[in-house]
């Protein structure tokens, strides 16, 4: 996680945000431009060079379609899921933005 600084001094939390995509993923790359675009920083799992990290995914998710989203410990879907979650306020607040 990394810390931001708030104008009262205090500190924020940023939760560690997981991508799983795959290649030519047309929507693993709109999910990246979304996270990028909010200046978070993320990990990029690429399951279709590591079938272990597909596995996980799939646990995990209990999805096997790719992109899959996490923000911390909290699964949040695929790009549809997180573009809502953006276009309803709420992406900001997970993301602790």
């Amino acid at each position: 996680m990394e810390s931001c600084q708030l104008t009262g001094g205090e500190k924020m939390t940023t939760p560690n945000v997981k991508v799983y995509s795959g290649n030519l993923c047309p929507y693993c790359t709109a999910a990246k431009r979304l996270l990028d675009s909010k200046g978070v920083k993320y990990e990029e799992i690429n399951v279709d060079t590591d079938p272990t990290m597909r596995a996980e995914m799939e646990k995990l998710s209990q999805r096997t379609s790719v992109p899959q989203i996490f923000i911390g410990d909290t699964h949040v879907g695929g790009f549809d899921d997180l573009a809502e979650l953006n276009r309803e306020g709420k992406l900001n607040d997970m993301l602790s933005i």
